[in-house]
């Protein structure tokens, strides 16, 4: 058998392998976001549990799904725009840097930018990006006037360590990108949600996972942000991690990282209907149950990934 780059599958059989691309990987493994690991190379398969993923659970009782809602404790969204959307793709890099390749982020970024669309908002791809034409890029779009707009949107797929993601020359602070939106810096979007998704590796730990036994199972607040009323600069972000701190990020060659194909997923059934905390919540569920690596080193056989939300959000959102 052959050997390659640390890698796990998703969605295929057990000892099944596409034919191998044209830069040497084969498909259907699955890669992290990080540095090589230099202990060893070796082969991993996997599998994805296909049935009812991200189906919503019907039940003969109504009230089990009843929600108190109400428009005083929810975001504006009827701007004339929904909000920008801006995807970093980074794929290559500088050699110097150490990191491989990222075969199958530009299919995590074609759906990204399907799923956006579909929910409303203006979206734009930016490929291979050096750490100061990420700067100048983030720089720009804080600076533009988003007061016709609910919300903003920025998606990053690269390599990373905790707190940190790579532009293809270099590594930086993501707090760098994120701290251009707070509301200090950023004011059309004061009082609006600023939502920041992350694939890359946050460590180089892994999740061995754990045998279950478990089955399926006020006063008027005014809209947007008023200038009578004092709030936080980092308040109403939202970030939502591929993985949770120290740990690696899985990505598959041929289908994209297992993150963004939940996130788009679940976006594409539920993205109208549920609010955002309720859609990363599935987002999690299914990235944490319909994917597990194996391989023939128990070292690195039945990995798990769980995606990890951090939320300063003040209201509920939806997407509606």
């Amino acid at each position: 058998m052959e050997e390659e780059v640390l890698c796990a599958s998703t969605d295929v059989a057990v000892g099944v392998l596409e034919d191998e691309d044209e830069e040497g990987v084969l498909e259907d493994e699955d890669v992290t976001d990080a540095k090589p690991d230099r202990r060893g190379r070796f082969l991993i398969f996997g599998r994805k549990k296909p049935q009812n993923v991200g189906k919503e659970e019907k039940h003969g009782d109504p009230e089990i799904h009843y929600r108190i809602t109400s428009p005083a404790f929810q975001y504006k969204m009827n701007h004339k725009q929904v909000g920008k959307c801006v995807i970093v793709n980074n794929k290559n890099f500088d050699e110097r840097t150490g990191m491989n390749v990222r075969n199958g982020t530009d299919r995590d970024a074609a759906e990204l930018y399907s799923s956006f669309r579909k929910l409303g908002f203006e979206v734009s791809i930016y490929n291979d990006l050096t750490c100061l034409n990420m700067m100048r890029l983030m720089e720009q779009v804080s600076d533009e006037d988003h007061s016709d707009r609910s919300c903003f949107a920025c998606v990053l797929l690269s390599h990373g360590d905790e707190g940190q993601i790579y532009g293809t020359d270099g590594v930086m602070p993501i707090k760098n990108v994120t701290s251009l939106f707070r509301g200090d810096m950023c004011t059309s979007l004061v009082g609006k949600p600023k939502l920041f998704f992350i694939q890359a590796c946050r460590g180089s730990e892994f999740d061995d996972g754990i045998q279950t036994d478990s089955g399926p199972s006020n006063d008027t607040m005014e809209t947007d942000a008023s200038p009578k009323q004092k709030i936080p600069v980092e308040a109403d972000f939202l970030f939502a991690y591929s993985t949770v701190p120290g740990y690696y990020s899985w990505r598959n060659p041929g289908r994209g990282s297992w993150f963004i194909q939940a996130l788009c997923s679940i976006l594409n059934e539920c993205g109208r209907k549920l609010e955002i905390m309720q859609i990363l919540t599935r987002v999690n569920h299914m990235v944490a149950t319909s994917f597990e690596s194996w391989s023939d080193d128990p070292r690195y056989s039945q990995k798990k990934q769980i995606s990890c939300v951090v939320s300063m959000l003040t209201k509920e959102l939806y997407f509606k």
